[in-house]
C-alpha cells in the first residue's frame, strides 16, 4: 500500500506542475466563451448588452477530474464624437478545480476594447483589446495521503505528513491583450481573425518561494468563416492555435446551421472538431431568438484513453444578447395648406 500512495502522490505532483506551468483554462466551444478567447471580442456583437456562462466536466472517470466554470457580461456603446467607433467593457469570472488537492484557479478580469470602423459601409471592423484583472492559484491537502501517514499495518490519516509548504495560495496581478478584425461579406456571411497575448507580465506562480518560476505567456490564433451554401443552410469553419510554453494546442472543424423560416429567429446546427493528438470534439447547439445554447462532448484519443475509457470532457454554453429598442422617429409629412 505504500508504494500505490507514493505512486499516486507522485503522479499528483507530475500533473501539478503540468497545470502550473504549461495550460490556461480552456473550452472546446472556445466561441460561446468569447471574452476567454480573446478581449478584443469585448462589445464586439451585434447589440448593445451580452452575457455569456459556460461549464466544462473534464476525465470524471480519474481521480484528476477538473471542473471548470466561466461566467460573463459585456456591452458596447457608441462614441457621440466619433461616430464609426464604439468602445466595450465588462467582467468576467473564471473558477477552475482539478484533482483530489482541489488545485483551483480562480480569475476576475474587466475587459476593455475600443471597436473601429475601417469602411464607410460598415463591412469592415478592427477591435483592440485589454483585460486587466486579478487571479487567484492554491490547492489543499486534507484530501491528500502521504508516506510518512503509514503506520507499518494502515494509512493512518492522524499522523503528520511530514510535509512544509511554504505556500499553498498566491493571488497576482495578470494583464492580457489582443485584436480582432472582421469582415462582413453579406447577411450571415463573415470572415473574423483574433489573434491575443495573455499573462504579459509573466505572474510568479511558485509555492516555494522561488521567483524564477512564472507562468509562461499564451499566444493565440482564432480564426472563422461562415457562409450560407443554400437558403436555409449556412457553413462555419473554425480554427484556433494556441501556445503556452512549450505546450501548442490546434483545434479545428466544421459546423452546419440550419435556418428556419419563421418570423422568429431560430437556427439548430451541429459540427465536428478535432483537437490535434487529444479528441475529437462533438458539437450541438440552438439559437432562439436572442439567446444561443451550446452543448459538445470531447471524445479522447490521446494515450490518456487508456485512463478513461475514451471519455473526456462534457461542456454547456449559453450566450444571451439584448439589443435596446430603437427610439421610434415619426417620418415628417408636409401640413396641408390647401384645403
Amino acid at each position: 500500500m505504500k508504494k500505490h500512495l507514493h505512486t499516486y502522490l507522485l503522479f499528483l505532483l507530475t500533473l501539478l506542475s503540468c497545470i502550473s506551468f504549461a495550460q490556461d483554462i480552456h473550452f472546446s466551444q472556445f466561441s460561446m466563451s468569447p471574452l476567454n478567447l480573446n478581449p478584443a471580442f469585448t462589445g464586439f456583437f451585434d447589440g448593445d448588452y451580452r452575457g455569456a456562462a459556460n461549464y466544462r466536466s473534464q476525465w470524471t472517470t480519474v481521480p484528476v477530474s477538473y471542473s471548470t466554470v466561466s461566467v460573463s457580461a459585456d456591452m458596447n456603446t457608441d462614441l457621440k464624437k466619433l461616430k464609426s467607433n464604439r468602445v466595450g467593457a465588462g467582467i468576467l469570472f473564471n473558477n477552475d478545480v482539478a484533482g483530489d488537492s482541489k488545485y483551483g484557479t480562480t480569475q476576475f478580469y474587466i475587459p476593455l476594447s475600443y471597436i473601429h470602423m475601417l469602411s464607410a459601409d460598415s463591412n469592415l471592423f478592427l477591435s483592440l483589446g485589454l483585460q486587466p484583472g486579478i487571479s487567484n492559484v492554491g490547492f489543499r491537502t486534507n484530501k491528500l495521503t502521504f508516506d510518512s501517514q503509514w503506520d507499518g499495518d494502515a494509512y493512518n490519516p492522524a499522523l503528520s505528513t511530514g510535509e512544509n509548504f511554504p505556500l499553498m495560495k498566491r493571488t497576482y496581478f495578470d494583464i492580457n491583450t489582443g485584436m480582432a478584425l472582421q469582415y462582413r461579406i453579406k447577411q450571415r456571411s463573415a470572415v473574423t481573425l483574433g489573434i491575443g497575448l495573455s499573462h504579459l507580465g509573466t505572474p510568479k506562480i511558485s509555492y516555494f518561494k522561488n521567483e524564477d518560476i512564472q507562468l509562461d505567456p499564451k499566444f493565440n490564433t482564432y480564426l472563422s468563416f461562415t457562409y450560407p451554401v443554400a437558403t436555409q443552410i449556412d457553413l462555419s469553419a473554425e480554427y484556433l492555435f494556441q501556445k503556452q510554453g512549450t505546450y501548442k494546442e490546434n483545434v479545428f472543424g466544421l459546423k452546419a446551421g440550419y435556418n428556419f423560416l419563421s418570423e422568429v429567429k431560430q437556427n439548430v446546427n451541429m459540427g465536428f472538431y478535432l483537437r490535434a493528438k487529444d479528441a475529437l470534439i462533438t458539437r450541438i447547439g440552438y439559437d432562439f431568438r436572442n439567446w444561443q445554447f451550446g452543448m459538445s462532448y470531447d471524445i479522447n484519443t490521446s494515450a490518456f484513453k487508456a485512463a478513461t475509457n475514451r471519455r473526456g470532457a462534457i461542456e454547456f454554453g449559453v450566450i444571451c444578447i439584448i439589443q435596446k429598442p430603437k427610439a421610434f422617429v415619426p417620418k415628417q409629412r408636409p401640413c396641408p395648406i390647401y384645403m
